[in-house]
């Protein structure tokens, strides 16, 4: 009888966190993981944009936790509450986004200590401490957990300041020092915990379709063809080409695969 490897891909009754679960890559993980037979719990700042997402989904194994990172310290309280409540979850993911409002001053030119600071706290440092408290968590009740913390080609390479000619988007000066951060954090978990059976990956995406961070509007137009004319695909990513990537990830396809940056750029990092 010849093997079913697709077996390897599902999720049923794994218990599932997904940190940031309501954002433009946050909602089509939820909706990936969900179809694969994962119990998902959405941790989100956006509660509105939660019963949106709960009812669009219409799927029992999802539930929804308001969650803010603005303060580490809190939000480590709260998820330990959950872990408490509902179990230690087998993936723990983190592809949260915060932001200060005037997170479009991280340039180069209009950036100062006070923005840098209040991003990384509640951006870098958040992202890093929850997942190795949920590392910890994992280690003291021997699951053999996988946590996916995201990072992005601005975490590995300098970003491409040809790309912003022409358009109203500037490069920024703290998403590279806070990717950079998170990407290499991951592979020290990875290291660590590995003895423990835990695997610690960061996804990193290149550019995605959808609205430029901190605005409603999409990306400017000469973005996109900046952006397209240098990446190998000659396209932007979507959510869903993260989301599968992510799947992949958490799922036992992916048992011998930890501390990787694991890149989903269209070829951007490889010229």
């Amino acid at each position: 009888m010849t093997k079913n490897y697709l077996d390897k891909f599902t999720l049923k009754g794994t218990l599932v966190f997904i940190v940031g679960g309501c954002g433009l890559i946050g909602s089509k993980i939820s909706e990936v993981l969900l179809s694969a037979g994962a119990k998902v719990y959405v941790l989100d700042n956006d509660a509105k944009r939660g019963k949106i997402l709960k009812k669009k989904l219409n799927n029992k194994n999802y539930s929804f936790l308001s969650f803010d990172l603005k303060n580490p310290i809190k939000a480590e309280i709260k998820l330990m509450k959950l872990i408490n409540k509902v179990g230690c979850p087998q993936i723990f993911i983190n592809c949260s986004y915060p932001a200060t409002k005037d997170w479009k001053r991280s340039t180069f030119k209009k950036n100062n200590l006070s923005i840098m600071r209040k991003n990384i706290d509640m951006h870098l440092n958040s992202h890093t401490w929850l997942s190795h408290r949920v590392c910890e968590q994992m280690k003291k009740k021997k699951i053999f957990g996988s946590v996916i913390m995201f990072g992005s080609i601005y975490g590995l390479v300098g970003q491409n300041m040809n790309i912003y000619k022409n358009t109203s988007i500037s490069e920024n000066m703290n998403y590279s020092i806070i990717k950079g951060g998170i990407v290499n954090f991951s592979k020290q978990l990875a290291s660590y915990y590995g003895k423990y059976k835990i695997r610690v990956n960061a996804i990193c995406p290149g550019g995605i379709t959808g609205h430029i961070k901190g605005s409603r509007k999409k990306q400017d137009k000469n973005f996109i063809k900046n952006y397209t004319k240098v990446c190998p695909l000659n396209r932007l990513g979507t959510a869903e080409d993260v989301a599968l990537s992510t799947l992949f990830l958490a799922s036992d396809a992916a048992a011998y695969i930890t501390g990787t940056a694991f890149v989903v750029d269209g070829g951007w990092t490889c010229i």
